[in-house]
């Protein structure tokens, strides 16, 4: 088991703060539309960087659209190192559609740059590898984006281990957001391939989604000992798993937003982070 040695980590040539925000919830019910007072997602926009979350997550298909336009509005981009995401896309069901096709890519890096009013996004991501397009074709196309400036770090979501080592074949991998928690550790082998390379590795639903059952004794026997809810001890695992991980929980509350940020302030011993890594 790894301990948390810091709490920053560098992404190119930026240094952020670890414990990170998912921008995923400040839209509306299924994260289609926007939410019912625009203006209190904004705020909690607003609150994340004034508590000191400098490093922002989204995508063009939180909406699809909206995420990145209140985070624009909220005035936020320019205080924060911003991530987003192209190659999902929503149809009127709320299904979610990988297009990896280069020629949409750039067009969707275009939209997100308007969207977010600048110039260069700090870290683009494919969202998901498209089974009709060829894996390097998309890649290529990222990497494009970077060499024309539209860009400034290149990251991936969704992959495996293979498609990582791909990727890496065509241009510098800053980042790879899987999902990973407590409970599922089906990428445990992406997430060393990312601490082998010194890759940020990002895990999405790092509380996994408010299911812990399997672990409450143990993780309500950690929380005890902190003063800590279950969800803040998720998060500090997540912190001392390794120096590479970026969580980055989401909420649409101010007040759960700042309980997740207090959680970057838990120190785990070994013998904690050893239980609930059992």
């Amino acid at each position: 088991m790894v301990t948390n040695q810091s709490d920053t980590f560098d992404i190119g040539s930026e240094t952020v703060n670890r414990l990170g925000f998912g921008a995923m919830r400040l839209c509306g019910e299924n994260i289609i539309g926007g939410p019912d007072d625009e203006e209190a997602a904004r705020e909690v926009a607003r609150e994340a960087v004034s508590v000191g979350v400098d490093f922002i997550d989204t995508a063009d298909s939180y909406g699809p659209g909206t995420s990145e336009r209140l985070l624009q509005e909220a005035g936020v981009v320019d205080d924060a190192f911003v991530a987003t995401k192209g190659g999902l896309l929503r149809n009127h069901d709320g299904d979610w559609l990988p297009l990896g096709d280069p020629d949409y890519l750039h067009n969707a890096a275009l939209a997100s740059l308007d969207r977010l009013g600048v110039d260069s996004i700090d870290l683009y991501q494919l969202h998901r590898p498209d089974p009709d397009t060829e894996f390097e074709e998309s890649v290529t196309a990222l990497a494009g984006l970077k060499d024309d400036g539209l860009v400034e770090n290149v990251g991936l979501s969704n992959v495996s281990v293979e498609q990582l080592e791909t990727a890496r074949d065509h241009v510098e991998i800053a980042t790879v957001q899987n999902q990973y928690n407590l409970v599922d550790r089906d990428h445990e082998d992406v997430l060393e391939a990312c601490e082998s390379a010194g890759i940020g590795f990002i895990p999405y639903f790092p509380i996994g989604a408010g299911d812990l059952d399997e672990k409450a004794d143990i993780v309500d026997d950690v929380a005890g000992a902190h003063d800590a809810s279950r969800y803040q001890i998720a998060l500090a695992w997540l912190l001392g798993r390794s120096d590479v991980t970026l969580p980055i929980p989401g909420t649409s509350s101010v007040e759960h937003l700042r309980e997740n940020v207090a959680a970057s302030q838990i120190d785990l011993s070994e013998d904690e982070l050893a239980r609930l890594g059992e």
